[in-house]
């Protein structure tokens, strides 16, 4: 009897699970592949920015997950419930116990709106919007804003594209300076963090935007509650005391607001975040630079699930997508793992105002790592703003994802 091919079993049709399997076809590899997702639609989310502002056809982002899955993937349309790693086999809602040889796990993670007291009841109604959920929306209010408190913030959350809530503030708040609204707005960014972005060279273009367009910019303020019937915000201040004047700030401050935008707090899905595949924090425990489950030596995992200090972006699955691949392929020839290494690479596309954008490219060390391919676009300083760099985010971007990326392809 001849033997059994490799069972890879992939977790998620997004953009880590599509591209993992397109790979491993493109590579001809002698394996048996399966994915499990419930879903019928794959969202290319990056584009949503500018859906928010009027710029984009949200219609464009979605494709059927059914023209994706490349020729030859079994598709199991089902809801992962658990892990069962010790068996070598996932639990899934209607279709009993999947078995696999080598296990990626790549869900990607989920809106988690109870965290914030009042937010499941405000979001994405009355002015209250997040690209995150429903940028036409976002669109809508940002029409029909008149002037008053602008308000832009996010979570403590880890969220996918961490830059995503200063994207929407940039361009809106060019919108209402092109619209004769600036003298009636008052705009704000408020957000846990510390810097306004982790980059220093990124850091001092972004405070000149910051500059530009007159907008309020407020580290340690984390958003704990929503009053949407109010329209009322209260951050809590989260500054560690240092015996500066700043520790005269209160420690609770609620705002009013005219338009508020936030991205909803995010976690993995909890068939992930309740398992023993999980770390302390809730999410996928995989080593940083190959990608393999700390315990599980024939799991792997990528994407927004997984527990990896860099940004959670597209641009990140881009270069993990290698790594997993070559450590799967190498364990199944000779049981050991391949030498290709994840060094944090992850990407943040910052549109600064309509065509105008900043490319910040970073590793785990927060070093600025800019693409030499730019160079043939005419783009010598990707961390200042650019109009070519505009041109890349709205039709080179996606373009390269569905023809290039989804296809398995080199980029």
């Amino acid at each position: 009897m001849a033997n059994k091919l490799p069972k890879i079993l992939i977790i998620g049709a997004g953009t880590g699970g599509i591209m993992v399997a397109s790979r491993l076809k493109v590579l001809k590899a002698n394996v048996d592949i399966t994915i499990i997702d419930p879903a019928t639609t794959h969202w290319y989310q990056p584009a949503w920015t500018l859906v928010g502002a009027g710029t984009y056809d949200m219609k464009k982002t979605a494709k059927p997950i059914a023209d994706l899955i490349p020729k030859g993937v079994n598709w199991i349309k089902d809801e992962v419930t658990g892990f069962k790693p010790e068996d070598n086999k996932v639990t899934t809602k209607a279709s009993g116990d999947i078995d696999y040889d080598y296990l990626v796990v790549s869900p990607g993670l989920v809106m988690d709106t109870s965290l914030m007291p009042g937010l499941t009841e405000a979001l994405d109604h009355d002015v209250v919007c997040s690209n995150y959920t429903n940028p036409e929306h976002m669109w809508e209010v940002l029409r029909n804003f008149k002037g008053g408190n602008a308000i832009f913030t996010q979570p403590t959350t880890p969220i996918k594209c961490g830059g995503a809530p200063q994207k929407i503030a940039y361009l809106a708040a060019d919108y209402i300076h092109k619209n004769g609204l600036a003298d009636k707005t008052k705009l704000t960014f408020a957000t846990p963090g510390t810097v306004i972005f982790g980059v220093p060279q990124v850091a001092e273009t972004l405070h000149k935007v910051l500059d530009r367009y007159n907008m309020d910019f407020i580290p340690y303020f984390a958003p704990i509650s929503i009053d949407g019937p109010n329209r009322k915000i209260t951050f809590k201040n989260i500054r560690p005391k240092d015996g500066s004047e700043l520790d005269n700030r209160p420690d609770e401050v609620t705002m009013d607001y005219d338009l508020l935008h936030l991205a909803p707090p995010q976690a993995a899905p909890e068939f992930v975040r309740k398992s023993v595949l999980a770390n302390e924090g809730g999410w996928l425990d995989v080593n940083i630079n190959t990608l393999q489950h700390n315990k599980y030596k024939n799991i792997f995992g990528l994407g927004d699930v997984a527990a990896l200090p860099t940004a959670k972006t597209g641009a990140a699955i881009r270069k993990q997508m290698p790594v997993v691949i070559d450590n799967i392929l190498h364990m199944i020839q000779n049981d050991t793992l391949g030498s290709k290494s994840y060094e944090g690479y992850s990407s943040c596309p910052l549109v600064t105002g309509y065509g105008k954008m900043v490319l910040a490219e970073f590793n785990y060390k927060n070093e600025f790592t800019p693409d030499p391919k730019l160079k043939m676009m005419l783009v010598f300083d990707s961390y200042r703003e650019h109009w070519r760099l505009w041109m890349l985010k709205k039709y080179g971007l996606p373009y390269l994802y569905w023809n290039k990326m989804m296809k398995g392809q080199d980029v």
